[in-house]
Order: C-alpha cells, then sequence, then structure tokens
C-alpha cells in the first residue's frame, strides 16, 4: 500500500488525539463531529486527558445525578475570548471568560449508545447557555445523525420539554452538594440552532486562535 499523504500514514499508526487530531467535520456548523466521554449508564464521570487524548476519570457521578445523553466534546473547539464575550454580550455579565476546554455537546438518540471514546456525526439544534462561577459553559444539544426519532427535529423547540429539563437539571445540578449554600453552575437560557451555530463557530475560532500553531508545526514536520 502506498500513500501520497504522510498525514493518513501517520494515522494508521498511531491513534489520532480525539480534540486536536481530528476534524469538526466538512458540513460544519450544521453537522457537526462529536467524541464520547460519558454515556447515560456510567456513574463515574469520565472526561478527556488533555495531554494524551486518552479518557481519564474524572470523578464519580454524585448521588443520582448521572447524564441523561450521550456526552462529550466538539473536536478543534475551544471556550476562550470569543465564547466568553458572547455570552457576556448575550446576558448582560461582565467579567465572564471561557472555561478553556473544548466545546460541549450533548447528543440526543433513541438508540442505546453503551461505551464512550467514539466519534459520531450529530446535527446541532440548540444548547444551553451555562455559567460556572464566572466562566462560559455552554453545553451544545445535537441530534444524532439519522436517528430515526429525533432525526427529524429541526430546533431545539420541537425536543419535548421533558428531555430538555432533565438536561437542565442534570447540568444545573450534577456539581452541587446538598447542604451547599448555593449552586455553583446556572443555565441562564435556552438557545436554538443559529444561535449554536454561531456558538460552535466562535469556539472554533477561538481553536485556531489557541492551537494554529499545533497545524503549522505538523504541516512543516510532514513537508
Amino acid at each position: 500500500m502506498t500513500t501520497d499523504n504522510p498525514g493518513k500514514l501517520l494515522g494508521l499508526l498511531f491513534r489520532s488525539h480525539p480534540w486536536h487530531g481530528v476534524s469538526l467535520g466538512s458540513r460544519a456548523p450544521d453537522v457537526v463531529t462529536c467524541f464520547v466521554e460519558i454515556v447515560p449508564t456510567d456513574r463515574v464521570k469520565y472526561e478527556i486527558d488533555k495531554s494524551t487524548g486518552y479518557l481519564k476519570v474524572d470523578r464519580p457521578q454524585l448521588y443520582s445525578n448521572i447524564c441523561p445523553a450521550p456526552y462529550g466534546f466538539i473536536p478543534q473547539t475551544y471556550c476562550g475570548s470569543r465564547i466568553g464575550a458572547l455570552t457576556a454580550a448575550r446576558t448582560g455579565r461582565q467579567g465572564i471568560e471561557g472555561d478553556k476546554d473544548p466545546l460541549d455537546v450533548c447528543v440526543l438518540t433513541q438508540s442505546a449508545i453503551t461505551h464512550s471514546d467514539l466519534l459520531l456525526q450529530a446535527r446541532p439544534v440548540g444548547g444551553l447557555r451555562m455559567i460556572d462561577g464566572n466562566e462560559a459553559d455552554d453545553k451544545i444539544i445535537a441530534v444524532l445523525e439519522g436517528d430515526g426519532l429525533y432525526g427529524a427535529f429541526q430546533e431545539i423547540s420541537e425536543i419535548p420539554s421533558a428531555v430538555v429539563d432533565r438536561l437542565v437539571h442534570y447540568f444545573e445540578t450534577y456539581k452541587w452538594k446538598p447542604g451547599a449554600p448555593s449552586k455553583p453552575t446556572e443555565v441562564a437560557h435556552i438557545f436554538g440552532r443559529e444561535e449554536a451555530h454561531l456558538v460552535i463557530r466562535a469556539a472554533h475560532e477561538d481553536y485556531a486562535e489557541r492551537f494554529g500553531h499545533l497545524k503549522r508545526q505538523l504541516d512543516e514536520a510532514l513537508s
């Protein structure tokens, strides 16, 4: 076998980093690639280890708080200054910064995805504008591409309210401990597909600004 693309050859030898080595997708922001970190059956919260690209244990899920949908992030996104400024503008709050993580995504599907550490294609239909302390921590809500039930939905307003309410409840309580004076996270509001596209573009631009040097270094190494 021969190839004129050294990058593809390296991909056969080494695992691509899910954050940096996987494309956002050629149809983004209409359809995006998603990397799944946890699924509804997980009793432990996993997250990407930014250095290695492998999943690591973050913490046990607290009490009965279980994520109601496959949850992960969109590759080659970063919540930096643009995401922080967008949240500040939409909420009227000052001093909001991006959380310096990839953009989170929940994927709605009628199918049982039983394990994480996988890639899938999904269509964003909206999102949750979440604030964690003084950091913007938006959650894109997407539907699995081709899903028999959720695949027909185009806007978050079409999703049954009980499904959206469960997502809001999870993210407003998943870091809260009984007896604490207040919840550390807040969903300021729910937004639709057009705003979700804007958030994805902003996060991709933040990524290019923060990590563009990685692509340049790789291009130089392979030239």
